[in-house]
């Protein structure tokens, strides 16, 4: 019942723009912290970024601070990660999660690819 989907993904420059949306539903979104997950090929999973329930707090991986901004809109059920500088070391395919229903929630991913 619960579901992640996120959308938002594609082929960008290095130095450009995307932002990530994950549409959540079957779980009371605005109870729990989500966070972003990016895996690369060939590479372990890595936390990219997490935001509280509230939005009150977040943290990022050294990696994309500064660059990647999370947020979430509660009254939609959503949470964003606006990316921006871009860099070929940000390929990877980013995925949205949660811990509700006794156990960790993942969505089907989304692929950011950034090349020139």
């Amino acid at each position: 019942q619960v579901q992640l989907v996120e959308s938002g993904g594609g082929l960008v420059q290095p130095g450009g723009s995307l932002r990530l949306s994950c549409a959540a539903s079957g779980f009371t979104f605005s109870n729990y912290a989500m966070t972003w997950y990016r895996q690369a090929p060939g590479k372990e999973r890595e936390l990219v970024a997490r935001i509280t329930s509230t939005g009150g707090s977040t943290n990022y991986a050294d990696s994309v601070k500064g660059r990647f901004t999370i947020s979430r809109d509660n009254a939609k059920n959503t949470v964003y990660l606006q990316m921006n500088s871009l860099k070929p070391e940000d390929t990877a395919v980013y995925y949205c999660t949660t811990i509700a229903t006794l156990r960790r929630h993942w969505g089907q991913g989304t692929q950011v690819t950034v090349s020139s």
